[in-house]
């Protein structure tokens, strides 16, 4: 990840004191957090889902790749530092390098949630009590595609 903090050392470094919130799940911010140092915890509801103390780990991504609001909150742990870009979008098309990686990172989530459903379908699909349904709600979020899907943004069709 150095070559990430390296294409960050033009981005402003913000300093967060524990529990202070860097992205607040349900809001827009269009920004992009890229942690240099410390950690932070990302908060689904007040469950606590990861706690990561990576420098170079990127947050913010999700909103800004999916155009909609942040899924999580992602917490000061730690007094921790991170790199802010206020343009998200416009760093990772200008360093298509972390584009890249985040997409790879983004795959292999993506192929260990898939494989993790699979198995859970298989486990509950010949089920007559409530967990049937089980196999149904996998069968539906697996299949679904955004029908919107268009390379560019909003913001900036020319993108």
């Amino acid at each position: 990840m150095s070559s990430v903090l390296e294409a960050c050392r033009d981005l402003p470094l913000a300093r967060f004191a524990p529990g202070e919130v860097l992205l607040a799940e349900g809001d827009r911010s269009g920004r992009l957090f890229i942690l240099a140092e410390g950690a932070v915890e990302v908060l689904k509801g007040e469950f606590q889902v990861n706690y990561v103390t990576e420098p170079g780990a990127l947050f913010g991504e999700m909103s800004v790749l999916l155009d909609m609001p942040h899924m999580a909150t992602v917490r000061a742990a730690t007094p921790c530092a991170a790199y802010v870009s206020d343009d998200a979008a416009g760093f990772l098309h200008e360093h298509r390098d972390i584009a890249y990686g985040l997409a790879r990172m983004l795959a292999q989530r993506l192929h260990g949630v898939t494989t993790y459903l699979a198995d859970l379908k298989r486990q509950f699909e010949g089920e007559q009590s409530h967990l049937g349904m089980v196999d149904t709600i996998l069968e539906c979020l697996t299949h679904e595609q955004r029908r919107d899907v268009q390379l560019g943004s909003d913001r900036d069709p020319g993108y």
